[in-house]
């Protein structure tokens, strides 16, 4: 006869023990009585936060000042290194909003026009670099962004904006 196996242990799991140590980390012996002593570390001048009004957060990269040529090369050529197909679209817009909807989820300039064509079997950025300055030419006035789409999966995996129109508010022009 087989040994039997009592249900509890079976399914029973370990207890969490917690995470890992903090042995290693440095030890503040200051008092904390006062808010004069908070602070988020020595580096406190090296941060600074997102100004609320006078520029929009856009899509990756938003963050950052303007891209150069060179820098939007390079972010190119990972997106084809990528294996990612390159597209562009452009909007008057540029960012969401509601206007014909209040539904949860709803929201007004989540598409833009695609410009062309996606770009399949593109392998150099300057091909995309170029079809970039061509929209720009062809709307001044309008946002450019790039995607980077896998025909594998089917998905979106990468998109910025390549293009801001002069004398925007969220250019930082204005």
């Amino acid at each position: 006869m087989a040994p039997a196996v009592m249900a509890s242990s079976a399914t029973s799991v370990a207890p969490f023990l917690g995470l890992k140590s903090t042995a290693g980390l440095p030890v503040s012996r200051r008092s904390n009585a006062g808010l004069g002593s908070v602070s988020n570390g020595g580096r406190i001048r090296c941060m600074q936060v997102w100004p609320i009004e006078g520029i929009k957060k856009f899509e990756t990269l938003s963050y950052l000042p303007p891209l150069s040529t060179e820098e939007l090369l390079k972010q190119i050529d990972f997106l084809i290194r990528s294996k990612w197909v390159p597209c562009l679209e452009f909007s008057k817009v540029g960012f969401v909003f509601r206007e014909f909807g209040s539904t949860p989820g709803y929201y007004d300039g989540r598409y833009w026009t695609m410009w062309k064509l996606p770009m399949f079997g593109c392998t150099d950025a300057t091909q995309v670099a170029k079809e970039v300055e061509e929209v720009k030419k062809e709307y001044p006035d309008a946002y450019v962004r790039i995607i980077g789409f896998d025909n594998i999966r089917q998905v979106q995996c990468v998109s910025f904006i390549a293009y801001k129109p002069p004398g925007c508010e969220e250019s930082g022009k204005a």
